[in-house]
């Protein structure tokens, strides 16, 4: 088989996927995560979100106004694979350019994170939606589709709040993964477990409290209009933080006490001597 070439389009968009994931100045992250509490608390199947600081994390916060702009999906030991510093690939994701590969959880050590995990989820459904997200990597980005990135280097387009996140489907349907969560609704969208789901009321049955009951009807929304601010938002999704998860006790935390008016200024340390010669 002969070796089919990058085109023009090829190199112009590997070059535009190259600068919207290059890393932007200034991010501070407040509670940035440890990778071994992280281990310790996720469980398979568990979705982690990310404060990410990329030339296209701008964008897609001001589009979802969420502080999330990733979103990645815990595997746990699934994946006998490590990378090239011998850390264990635990998680599963889709990145601009790159497309869907398994990464550590050291990738964000330095990030701030938090932890979205499905409610009940049975064991059988979980390994259904774990084996999904494992079975796409090795899908590629399609870098042809130039106008797909090109509205992320627009970090605050002026569209009302309700357009925006019709701005995120814009495009055709592989391009849009590079909203990481796209993906990982689809995956349970296969066990019909809900994120957010579009509610209709339906009359139901007469009951002695009230004229007629309500039903809830749950519409199955596309995969390609969800954002990693939606396993947040979702009334399925438990919120779990590691801090609390295995205890917390505020009355033994260590608090520095504020310099009162008066007090003396600390005493700088003091230099080393220099030595003095020896007379004779």
């Amino acid at each position: 088989m002969t070796e089919q070439r990058d085109t023009i389009l090829d190199n112009i968009g590997h070059w535009l996927a190259g600068r919207l994931e290059a890393e932007s100045s200034g991010y501070r992250p407040y509670t940035p995560s440890d990778p071994h509490t992280l281990y310790r608390t996720l469980e398979p199947g568990d979705v982690l979100l990310v404060e990410g600081n990329r030339q296209i994390s701008a964008a897609i916060k001001y589009l979802t106004q969420s502080t999330w702009s990733h979103a990645a999906l815990y595997v746990g030991d699934a994946i006998d694979e490590v990378d090239a510093s011998g850390r264990r690939r635990r998680l599963v994701e889709v990145n601009l350019g790159t497309g869907c590969t398994a990464e550590p959880l050291e990738k964000y050590e330095t990030y701030n994170t938090r932890i979205c995990r499905p409610v009940g989820l049975t064991p059988s459904d979980r390994q259904v939606v774990v084996d999904f997200m494992i079975g796409k990597i090795g899908l590629k980005y399609d870098n042809k589709n130039i106008l797909d990135m090109l509205r992320y280097f627009l970090p605050t387009p002026p569209v009302p709040v309700r357009w925006r996140r019709r701005m995120i489907q814009f495009g055709s349907g592989d391009p849009t993964r590079a909203i990481c969560s796209t993906l990982i609704a689809q995956a349970f969208q296969e066990i019909r477990y809900p994120i957010l789901p579009e509610i209709t009321l339906a009359r139901g049955r007469a009951r002695a409290v009230s004229d007629y009951s309500r039903r809830e009807i749950l519409h199955i929304r596309h995969h390609s209009l969800f954002t990693p601010r939606d396993f947040d938002s979702s009334p399925y999704f438990e919120i779990v933080k590691p801090t609390l998860r295995f205890g917390f006790d505020y009355k033994r935390l260590q608090w520095r006490e504020p310099s009162k008016p008066g007090d003396a200024a600390p005493e700088a340390a003091t230099p080393p001597a220099e030595p003095v010669a020896m007379r004779r």
